[in-house]
């Protein structure tokens, strides 16, 4: 009579207002044996829990927190075996292990609000609540079956001053570690540089560390049984992100005097490194969701700044949480790599302008095409790119390193082009001594890392094929060529191969007929130059 009683007065008063409680639906009351039965155990709890008990420590909220779960536990094949079958009987759709579960969960709520308040400006006391919080809702929904539906502990903190004072708390300790990482000791070397098999990323161990960090500030946040609290926490990974990309570029600018060297690879490896996880990242499921619940409850934080095409592939899919961030991540990236290859152009080009002063012209044809050898002029530059291969390999990512040797051959390949080819004239024996050294030694040393180096230098390829053909075969060659100057008309029908197709025939596919003009010019033994 008294709990009846209670209740009706409880009624007209309405519930308990919990600032996040309407994200579920009111449970109806307690039936009333599962009162009954709960009464010995909330008098228990609030003689140990509260007062001046020395069981009541604001220190140790684990305590009533284990207590709790270890009555579910004791109780749970008593209610199963015991109580069920009579709720059964009565043909109630009731579970008896999940109410008194609900009511236990109602008596230490009130607690963890309670100690909650007080412990709002001391960080580490918060900072423990939320701890133990996190793992008793991951025991109570995963070994006690406690339905999603029914608020557990987590909808306390979502109350506005406790949500703000965690989102300050993860804050302020990632700050603290970012601060930490980047200053210790083996901040720039990678954990797994001496297990290849483990090490394709070549992640310093600060970037590892901060990856982690935030994966574990997810894990925290991935249970609020709100989409818009996980969004705030999103925002602050965002800024975490962001705040680490800038102090990234601090220290890149103070190493980019040296960009080969081990720190400065270092940090561009580290920028890989975040940019692949955040990729991955945009594809798991938690994300997905997550982007799904930015579009549909319009969470300005995230849309404000896009464009509604933006907006359009977020709700589409084809677009991720992560694209602002990974734009920006990209660009240092690409400014870094920049850099690291116009320092390398620069030094390559230094060693090799003794082979731009080589005197083609005076080059005798060789006599044993077997017996020839490097030019001598040739040497630096060819140790220059063997040795800075070698060493871009070493502390380079397999992906950057990719990249790296691929803008190399580029600009290699250009710069021999413009720089020795179309400046010098050639005898046949300077441009056989050219085609040697190009395909018997400098297309070799990109052969390491693919199967067809000579692919990344067209330019030069081609230009040696032009260069080494017969008098004869470039005499023909460069009429063709003048004709088709001249004239405008459809080779096929007057029977004659089109300037393309002859050069086509030669392997000649990336230089145009006027460029291949200028490259017969240059063979000192074509007559009538």
């Amino acid at each position: 009579d008294d709990l009846i009683s209670q209740r009706a007065s409880a009624s007209t008063q309405g519930p308990p207002s919990v600032s996040s409680s309407n994200l579920f639906s009111p449970a109806p009351p307690l039936s009333l044996p599962i009162q009954i039965m709960l009464q010995p155990l909330t008098k228990r709890f609030r003689y140990h829990f509260y007062g001046n008990r020395q069981t009541n420590s604001i220190h140790k909220p684990e305590w009533y927190l284990t207590q709790v779960l270890k009555w579910m536990e004791n109780s749970s094949t008593f209610m199963e075996e015991k109580i069920q079958p009579i709720f059964d009987q009565a043909g109630q759709t009731i579970s008896a292990k999940v109410e008194l579960c609900r009511g236990l969960v109602c008596v230490v709520q009130e607690k963890v609000a309670s100690d909650a308040s007080r412990m709002l400006y001391d960080d580490g006391l918060f900072c423990h609540l939320v701890e133990e919080v996190l793992q008793f809702e991951k025991d109570l929904r995963s070994h006690h079956s406690y339905p999603a539906t029914l608020p557990g502990l987590l909808h306390i903190l979502l109350e506005d001053a406790f949500l703000q004072k965690w989102l300050a708390v993860e804050r302020k300790m990632a700050v603290e570690k970012m601060d930490a990482m980047l200053s210790a000791e083996g901040a720039w070397t990678s954990q797994y540089k001496d297990i290849s098999d483990m090490d394709e990323l070549k992640a310093p161990e600060c970037a590892e560390t901060f990856m982690t960090l935030l994966q574990v500030i997810t894990e925290r946040y991935r249970a609020l049984p709100s989409p818009s609290a996980q969004l705030r926490f999103f925002g602050l990974q965002k800024e975490l992100v962001d705040d680490f990309r800038i102090r990234l570029t601090q220290v890149m600018k103070e190493e980019s005097r040296c960009p080969l060297g081990t720190r400065y690879c270092a940090i561009l490896n580290a920028v890989n490194y975040i940019s692949t996880i955040l990729r991955d990242w945009g594809d798991n499921v938690f994300f997905l969701q997550l982007q799904q619940a930015v579009v549909s409850l319009g969470d300005q934080e995230v849309l404000g700044s896009l464009e509604m095409t933006e907006v359009g592939r977020l709700a589409s899919l084809e677009g991720s949480l992560f694209d602002g961030l990974l734009s920006l991540l990209d660009r240092l990236k690409g400014d870094m790599l920049g850099r690291l290859l116009h320092f390398l152009m620069r030094d390559t080009a230094e060693k090799a302008q003794p082979y731009c002063q080589e005197r083609w012209l005076s080059i005798p044809p060789p006599q044993d095409h077997s017996a020839m050898s490097l030019s001598s002029s040739a040497c630096p530059m060819m140790l220059c790119v063997r040795d800075r291969l070698l060493n871009l390999h070493q502390v380079l990512s397999v992906s950057l390193f990719q990249l790296a040797w691929q803008g190399l051959a580029e600009k290699l390949d250009n710069f021999i082009y413009q720089e020795v080819i179309l400046t010098n004239h050639f005898s046949d024996g300077g441009a056989a001594q050219l085609q040697f050294d190009m395909t018997r030694n400098l297309f070799p040393l990109f052969g390491h890392y693919c199967r067809r180096p000579e692919n990344f230098f067209k330019h030069v390829k081609e230009a040696c094929i032009i260069l080494c053909l017969k008098v004869g075969s470039a005499i023909l060659l460069k009429d063709l060529l003048k004709r088709s100057e001249l004239e405008t008309r459809d080779w096929e029908d007057a029977g004659d191969p089109s300037p393309e197709s002859a050069l086509n025939e030669l392997g000649v596919f990336c230089l145009a007929p006027c460029d291949v003009l200028i490259l017969l010019n240059l063979k000192a033994s074509l007559p009538g130059k």
